[in-house]
C-alpha cells in the first residue's frame, strides 16, 4: 500500500528533528567517544573481550539476584512540592524524594571513579500521591526519563501525569544516575551510558538498584501493584527491570533502546565491513551481562507492552521490535519520531487497557 502524502511529509519532518538531536548528542559526547576510538581494532576487541570476562562471562546473567541485589529498605526523605487536584483524580500531594543509593560498583577497579561524583550517591525521585489518609491506596507507575533527560519541569510535561492520575495511578519520576540533580556541576554528557562499557554497566546496575528501592517503598505504603514505564534510555532500563525484578508488576518501554551495541553500528561509532561485525558481536558480549534481551521477561507477556514510533531516527522501530520479540508481547506503533511523539496517546490508552484487562486500574464505564 503506498504511502500517504502528508505520512511522507511528517515523517521527513520529524526524522530531521531525530537527527539534529543525535549530531547535538554526538558533539557533546565527543570527547569521550574519541578516547574510545583511539585504539586499533584489535586492541578495542581485546578490551571489549576482557570486560566480557571481568563481569563473569556468559554464566553470570543466569545469576541474576548475585548480579543485581535486592537493595535494601528505603526512608526517603519528602520535600512537599504543591498540592494538585482534579475532578475525577482527586487531590494529589506532589513530593521530592531523596534517599542514599547503597549501590556498590560490582568491578573494584572502576569502583573509585563511580563513585567520586558525590551528588550521585544521593538517589531522587518526584511523587504524584492521592492525597487521601483514608481512600485505598493506589497502583503506582515509576516513568523512567531518557538520556539528558530528568530535570522535574521537562519531565512533568513529558508524561502524562493528570491523565494518570484519573486512571487511578500514583505516579513516580525517579532520576537515572549522572542526570540532572544527580549530576553535579559536570558539564557536557552525563557519565552514563559511557564510551566505557565498566560505566554502562555499572549505571544499569545503579538504576536498577535504586528504581527497585523506590518500587520496594512505594508496595510497602500500600499501592497494590507497581509497575515501569520509560523513554529511549528509559525504555531500555524499564525493559530491564521487567527481566531483572520480581517487583515489577507490568512494564511498557516506549521508543526504547534495546541494544547499545545496535546504537553504535547505527550511528556509525563501530567502522565498517567486517571489523565493523566484529566490533558489534564484542560490545554486545561487553554489556551483555545488563541487555533486556539476555534474560526471559519476569512476569506474563500479557503484562508488557512496547511501543515503537514508525518514524524514530535516535531508537528505530527495530529495536523496539527486538525487545517485543523477546518478550513475546505487544508491539504497539505510534506515526510520529522519537522526539515529536505524535500519536503518543495511543500508546498510553493502549497501557490503560492492559491495565483494565489485569484488573489493575478499574475499567471505565462505557458511554451509550
Amino acid at each position: 500500500m503506498a504511502t500517504a502524502p502528508w505520512r511522507r511529509v511528517i515523517g521527513s519532518a520529524v526524522g530531521a528533528v531525530d537527527r539534529a538531536v543525535v549530531v547535538a548528542m554526538q558533539m557533546r559526547g565527543a570527547r569521550d567517544s574519541a578516547r574510545a576510538e583511539q585504539l586499533g581494532h584489535a586492541e578495542r576487541l581485546a578490551l571489549l573481550d576482557a570486560i566480557h570476562r571481568d563481569y563473569g562471562g556468559d554464566a553470570i546473567v543466569a545469576e541474576t539476584e548475585s548480579f543485581f541485589p535486592t537493595p535494601p529498605a528505603i526512608d526517603p526523605t519528602l520535600r512537599f512540592v504543591r498540592r494538585d487536584s482534579g475532578p475525577k483524580s482527586g487531590p494529589v500531594e506532589v513530593s521530592d524524594a531523596q534517599w542514599a543509593s547503597t549501590f556498590e560498583p560490582f568491578l573494584a577497579e572502576v569502583a573509585t571513579k563511580y563513585l567520586s561524583r558525590i551528588e550521585n550517591r544521593t538517589a531522587r525521585a518526584r511523587l504524584f500521591l492521592r492525597d487521601s489518609r483514608d481512600a485505598p491506596k493506589r497502583p503506582a507507575v515509576i516513568a523512567i526519563h531518557g538520556y539528558m533527560g530528568g530535570h522535574w519541569m521537562l519531565e512533568e510535561a513529558q508524561w502524562p501525569v493528570a491523565w494518570l492520575a484519573r486512571r487511578g495511578l500514583d505516579v513516580a519520576l525517579p532520576v537515572l544516575p549522572f542526570h540532572a540533580l544527580r549530576a553535579g556541576p559536570r558539564r557536557g554528557a552525563p557519565q552514563f551510558p559511557s564510551a566505557d562499557p565498566r560505566m554502562t554497566n555499572e549505571g544499569f546496575r545503579q538504576a536498577v538498584s535504586d528504581i527497585v528501592a523506590l518500587a520496594r517503598w512505594l508496595r510497602a505504603r500500600g499501592a497494590p501493584h507497581v509497575g515501569v514505564m520509560g523513554m529511549s534510555l528509559g525504555g531500555y532500563t524499564s525493559s530491564l527491570l521487567a527481566t531483572v525484578s520480581r517487583d515489577i508488576d507490568f512494564v511498557m518501554p516506549m521508543i526504547p533502546l534495546a541494544s547499545v551495541a545496535d546504537f553504535a553500528r547505527e550511528q556509525g561509532r563501530l567502522g565498517t565491513g567486517e571489523e565493523a561485525v566484529a566490533q558489534h558481536a564484542a560490545l554486545e558480549r561487553a554489556n551483555w551481562v545488563v541487555s533486556p534481551l539476555a534474560r526471559p521477561l519476569a512476569m506474563r507477556p500479557e503484562r508488557a507492552i512496547v511501543v515503537a514510533a514508525e518514524h524514530d531516527r535516535i531508537t528505530p522501530r527495530a529495536h523496539a521490535q527486538r525487545i517485543a520479540t523477546h518478550f513475546g508481547c505487544e508491539l504497539v506503533t505510534i506515526p510520529g519520531g522519537h522526539l515529536v511523539q505524535l500519536g503518543r496517546s495511543e500508546a498510553f490508552r493502549a497501557l490503560a487497557s492492559m491495565l483494565e484487562r489485569e484488573g489493575i486500574i478499574a475499567a471505565r464505564p462505557q458511554r451509550r
